[in-house]
């Protein structure tokens, strides 16, 4: 008895925070299981509500009314409007859709904060709710308990609109059939923004509400999404019922398992959340789970992994193409297609094909001579990111497994440099194949996790692995600082017996060596026939393991090749900083390295090494003139990118000419079309 009153609170506490996010996490799943958007903005879409309610509360309940009226009006146009912004996006998938939703994320959570402040409001609530009662024996917020009633009526609404109503049936009608809606004259287009609305509504009126348990500040749009999503993953897109109750184990994670377990708190939730998924995917064969295959209509999860994983097979090369691979290239097949000698075309062909990376290698050259000691900084600082956005590529574009986690095996890398430094193991090589033999171990550990795992289940549990990460940086404070960092340690040598690198173009000429090694080697890679092989498996999986590939060896190589990238990045990300911090290895490096990847053009190198110059351009260089703005800057170029790149920076090149589809044919939008065993540099 003793036990259950110590944790009493908490627990209660728990059903609170579940239920908040359950009134979040149904407009999300809304979003993305019927409307079919997959919104990263939806958190920005609680701070809405939540800075709107703030704001107009006075302590009265005519205040709280106001605000809920107002806070959930607001975050319903900006739902709507999102539906219009994603009309010219229905044919190009979901990591258009990701691209364009995280872009308005960052203006639209800049613009709260200029126009709301950047420090957390305060929120009065009625004089009658600010007070406690007794529960149990024990005081506990009136608020919080008049919160769970209003939850339980806001999600009872929802479900009873959504199962009982005529709307809710041309609702459920738009996800299952939107051309047979369209016979009954109810409009596809006027649904697909009425779902968004409602979507944007729930999460403003939760942001309302909510707001005395998740204040609004700097930090709740992502909070919120992050929760969010775990939420809809374990619960799934079908079932508000599964919805509600993952939403009240993660509540109950987050507050109960504090009071538990203090030491483990922060790996539980994430921990739970990857071990749910990694078993989710032992049930299903990747010969049929993966990107051709398997009833989705039976697994929620299986469902939404299928509706993602599409995305990233239109903007790869077709499945002809990977059929090609696979015909030539059978268990004791000649390979003769791979193998051959080139020819004059093929000979043509590699050298339009080396152009722009001989190109960009003059220029980065030529930089030094151009550029001040702080912008040649952010230039080698770009190419410390843009390595590992080429990992990111490699898993993303070439193995097909969408990862938001690199930034793990990147900090790996980065942490072992560090300690090597301020160990006296100062020599560059010697730091650079330490740390991608970390990172490379690490992906041994990881791999087997995520390789047998697809589409949005792989973001998932890489999500989980990444955060898993920063977890333990926090906690390890004698190997990593904790949230102070590292810093003070000695430069690096470039040779053995020379001297510590401290002048700015010294550092950015030895970055620039490392990273022109390794993404020649990395192109070379890709190229050969294995790379071609990885290909194959990631377009016509079920076809390789027909012909007795080992396409999950394939891709454990391909998960460890990556991580080795993504550590020797690390490693230069400390090289030319000269000091590391959990903020340079966390979420949004790792969400900008995979839209580095994208806005390059999911299967180009080079297109990601130019994305990763855009992004540190954009925050680090252009920002500098114009302070506080850094996120508004980058979420324009992210949905500048999506409206007028719709193949990434590599479809500029690989649109037109001989490389081109042929004539008369018509590629599925965002689809890179380089011919069957090329790769885009």
């Amino acid at each position: 008895m003793n036990l259950l009153d110590a944790h009493l609170v908490p627990a209660v506490d728990g059903v609170a925070y579940g239920l908040l996010l359950f009134v979040v996490a149904a407009g999300l799943s809304l979003a993305f299981g019927t409307a079919g958007v997959l919104n990263l903005s939806h958190g920005m879409l609680y701070a809405i509500g939540a800075y709107t309610g703030a704001e107009l509360s006075d302590g009265t309940w005519g205040g709280l009314a106001v605000g809920l009226a107002a806070g959930t009006a607001a975050a319903a146009a900006a739902g709507a409007g999102l539906s219009a912004a994603t009309v010219p996006l229905a044919r190009r998938g979901h990591l258009a859709q990701a691209l364009l939703t995280f872009g308005l994320a960052l203006i639209g959570g800049n613009l709260l904060i200029e126009f709301f402040g950047a420090d957390e409001l305060p929120v009065r609530v009625p004089e009658a709710l600010d007070s406690s009662v007794t529960l149990l024996g024990h005081r506990y917020p009136a608020y919080r308990l008049c919160f769970i009633l209003m939850a339980v009526l806001l999600a009872a609404f929802g479900t009873w609109v959504l199962t009982r109503t005529r709307v809710g049936a041309a609702v459920r009608a738009s996800a299952d059939d939107p051309q047979m809606l369209a016979t009954t004259g109810h409009s596809p287009r006027a649904v697909h923004t009425g779902v968004l609305a409602a979507a944007g509504a729930l999460a403003g009126a939760a942001g309302v509400l909510g707001a005395p348990i998740i204040g609004p500040g700097a930090g709740t749009a992502d909070t919120v999404l992050m929760l969010s999503l775990v939420v809809v993953v374990l619960g799934g897109l079908r079932s508000l019922w599964m919805t509600f109750f993952a939403a009240i184990a993660v509540g109950e994670v987050q507050t109960l398992g504090v009071s538990l377990a203090p030491d483990w708190a922060p790996y539980l939730l994430f921990a739970a959340m990857a071990v749910v998924l990694i078993l989710r995917s032992q049930f299903t064969e990747p010969a049929t789970a993966g990107h051709g295959g398997g009833d989705a209509g039976s697994d929620p999860v299986e469902w939404l992994r299928r509706r993602l994983s599409a995305s990233f097979k239109e903007r790869g090369r077709g499945t002809a193409e990977a059929d090609g691979v696979v015909r030539s290239s059978g268990r004791g097949g000649p390979l003769s297609r791979l193998r051959g000698g080139p020819d004059d075309s093929t000979l043509a062909s590699r050298g339009r094909q080396a152009a722009p990376l001989l190109i960009l290698l003059v220029v980065l050259i030529a930089l030094p001579a151009l550029l001040d000691a702080y912008s040649l900084s952010l230039a080698g600082s770009a190419l410390a990111l843009g390595l590992l956005a080429v990992s990111v590529t490699i898993l993303t574009g070439y193995a097909g497994l969408p990862t938001l986690g690199q930034t793990a095996p990147f900090a790996v890398g980065a942490y072992a440099t560090a300690n090597l430094a301020d160990a006296g193991w100062t020599v560059g090589p010697v730091q650079i194949v330490v740390a991608a033999i970390a990172a490379a171990l690490f992906s041994v550990v990881t791999g087997p996790a995520v390789i047998r795992a697809r589409g949005t289940t792989v973001l998932m549990i890489t999500l989980a692995i990444g955060e898993l990460a920063s977890a333990a940086i926090n906690q390890m404070k004698s190997v990593t600082g904790g949230a102070d960092g590292l810093v003070g340690f000695p430069p690096t040598q470039a040779l053995w017996g020379g001297e510590g690198m401290i002048e700015e173009d010294q550092v950015y000429n030895y970055a620039l060596v490392v990273a022109v090694v390794a993404v020649v080697a990395t192109i070379a890679v890709l190229r050969s026939p294995a790379g071609k092989l990885l290909t194959g498996s990631r377009n016509a999986e079920a076809r390789m393991r027909a012909s007795g590939h080992p396409v999950g060896r394939y891709l454990f190589m391909a998960h460890i090749g990556a991580g080795a990238l993504a550590g020797i990045g690390g490693s230069l990300m400390v090289t030319v900083q000269q000091y590391l911090s959990p903020a340079d290895v966390g979420f949004e490096i790792a969400a900008f390295a995979l839209l580095a990847a994208v806005i390059g053009g999911s299967t180009s190198v080079i297109g990601g090494l130019l994305g990763a110059g855009l992004i540190v351009f954009t925050r680090d260089w252009v920002a500098s003139s114009w302070p506080g703005h850094g996120p508004l800057l980058l979420g324009a170029l992210f949905v500048a990118a999506v409206y007028l790149l719709p193949r990434g920076l590599a479809g500029l090149r690989l649109g037109t000419g001989a490389r081109g589809p042929a004539k008369g044919a018509e590629l599925p939008p965002g689809h890179d079309s380089v011919p069957a065993g090329k790769v885009a540099p």
